[in-house]
């Protein structure tokens, strides 16, 4: 394996994946993926942020209707419902 090769491998696995889920106060759904998500940040060490859309209009606008919609590296991976097989992969992919 060359020097490059080797380095751009590091490079990749040195950084985490990004995942952040919008949510809004008092969704259920939101609090099942965000459990399912602390599982599985502990598992792939991911950076795991949250975002009410309810501050933000466009937010509110944008997402709203289908919280959680959880993001991976600024990518929509899912509205409404994480799955978790799915999120797996993501991950598995991202990682």
């Amino acid at each position: 394996m060359s020097r490059f090769s080797l380095f751009s491998w590091w490079k990749k696995r040195a950084r985490p994946p990004h995942v952040i889920q919008y949510t809004r106060h008092g969704c259920h759904s939101c609090d099942e993926a965000w459990t399912l998500l602390e599982r599985y940040q502990r598992r792939y060490g991911f950076r795991l942020e949250a975002v009410d859309v309810d501050g933000d209009p466009a937010l509110a606008a944008l997402h709203g209707n289908w919280v959680p919609v959880v993001t991976v590296n600024g990518k929509v991976r899912f509205r409404g419902r994480v799955n978790e097989v799915l999120l797996k992969r993501v991950l598995d992919a991202s990682s």
